[in-house]
């Protein structure tokens, strides 16, 4: 089946919702997620409803189909392989990768996409700690927790963050922090629950509860 671009932008962004919210998704969670009009949303849903991508109830929100589930999880796949690429091959920092993933992600041969699965290694993760869905569409899950979640003293390794946003990125870069670096706690403050902390041994910095609540950590 042949998908615009837009078509399968909505998709992912139902899959993204739905994992979240672990729920029927809404039209106004669609809209917000799109930065679109909830009209145009409506109009997209029947759409899809048409081509059996999604399964839509009235009052009780989308989901998608076993076909919609597979065409946004293909897409997830595309796009965290192209990330990779860009940053393992090209150089390319964490935080200039996702605007060209999703141009690249639309690419439409299945070869390609193998071939630079194969080429990259089969990688499990994208540059970011997000898992990578395999050519059947399975996920790598692993134990991981917030470094919000951990408490005075302990240690651990960043596997990846929950937010993607550049300026996120470009300051965690700046503060010396990547997938990879081991982080320990040295305080935490009781009024802010901000935390200072010893990064791989060499840089110490005082961060935000937001930044704590955003690294994803396997604890030492």
């Amino acid at each position: 089946m042949s998908l615009s671009p837009t078509e399968e932008n909505y998709l992912k962004a139902i899959f993204k919702i739905a994992e979240k919210e672990k729920k029927a998704v809404g039209t106004n969670s669609i809209a917000k997620q799109m930065d679109t009009a909830p009209a145009s949303v409506t109009d997209m849903i029947k759409k899809l409803a048409d081509k059996d991508l999604i399964n839509y109830e009235k009052y009780k929100g989308v989901s998608l189909t076993p076909a919609g589930n597979k065409a946004a999880t293909n897409l997830i796949r595309k796009h965290r392989l192209w990330e990779v690429f860009l940053v393992n091959k090209l150089r390319f920092a964490w935080h200039q990768v996702h605007d060209i993933a999703e141009e690249l992600e639309h690419i439409m041969s299945d070869e390609l996409i193998l071939r630079l699965d194969a080429f990259l290694d089969y990688p499990k993760f994208d540059p970011h700690g997000d898992p990578i869905p395999n050519a059947e569409g399975k996920f790598t899950l692993r134990t991981q927790m917030s470094l919000s979640d951990m408490t005075l003293l302990q240690s651990g390794v960043v596997l990846g963050v929950k937010e993607h946003q550049t300026e996120f990125l470009k300051h965690l870069t700046k503060l010396n922090i990547k997938l990879g670096s081991e982080i320990k706690i040295l305080e935490i403050t009781d009024f802010d629950l901000s935390m200072r902390i010893h990064i791989d041994n060499k840089y110490e910095e005082v961060i935000s509860k937001t930044i704590s609540q955003n690294l994803l950590m396997k604890r030492n």
